[in-house]
């Protein structure tokens, strides 16, 4: 692994402040940091949060499983994999990482910069997985577990009712009237490789057919069955 560059060490420092541990290998959080743009650059960073967001999506699975069972011990598996859901997607990651800041150190080549990559919640989820990473590999599942109890917690006591998502709603819904279940289909794609939005369309039967994006097919499918919950509510359907 490269070297810190001495002049991110403060920010460095800061981050790993926020994450409430003391890292032996600083340069972990510089990598979870690095947007792929960025590898190289002044050779100081080797390698991009890729393969540390990799881990921490494995890591936060197990925490989350681990803190779910702890707090739930009478929960069905069901009520269980619906919060589960809930707090390892894309979105809850993305407000994480916003509230504690770590959005602002992300290292990005300029013309990520210009484009205004710093504001996608996908990148900004993908670098608190990354982070994740980071901890476990320093300070092992201990380390992990007490950042991800510490920031998650405060989502479960948000809601204590298991969330039900706009895509299961929408089943739902149509089952209870007997029709077939909603049918979903990618329609078209746009934006640069490393950050797509796809456009999805959602038919159910007796309504107009809708088309909503998302950052990621299934960003995109809640997204639109989202749109028609809404419309459907709306019309007192």
């Amino acid at each position: 692994m490269a070297s810190i560059d001495p002049r991110s060490f403060g920010e460095l420092k800061t981050v790993a402040e926020k994450l409430g541990h003391r890292f032996e290998r600083l340069a972990l959080v510089q990598q979870a940091l690095t947007h792929p743009s960025a590898c190289n650059r002044n050779q100081m960073v080797e390698d991009s949060y890729e393969r540390l967001e990799f881990l921490g999506d494995r890591v936060l699975g197990l925490v989350i499983a681990d803190l779910l069972l702890r707090r739930f011990p009478g929960e069905s598996e069901g009520a269980l994999a619906k919060r589960f859901t809930a707090l390892v997607r894309g979105e809850t990651l993305a407000q994480v990482s916003v509230a504690l800041g770590f959005d602002r150190y992300i290292v990005l080549a300029k013309g990520e910069e210009e484009s205004g990559e710093r504001d996608n919640p996908a990148l900004q989820a993908d670098v608190c997985e990354a982070l994740i990473g980071a901890l476990y590999l320093d300070g092992g599942y201990a380390a992990a577990q007490r950042f991800v109890d510490l920031n998650w917690e405060p989502l479960i006591n948000q809601k204590l009712a298991p969330p039900q998502d706009a895509k299961t709603t929408l089943q739902e819904w149509a089952q209870g009237r007997g029709l077939p279940l909603p049918a979903y289909r990618e329609v078209g794609r746009s934006g640069p490789p490393h950050a797509p939005m796809f456009e999805i369309e959602v038919t159910v039967k007796g309504l107009e057919p809708l088309v909503r994006e998302g950052s990621s097919k299934r960003k995109g499918e809640q997204a639109v069955a989202q749109a028609l919950l809404n419309l459907i509510e709306s019309a007192g359907k």
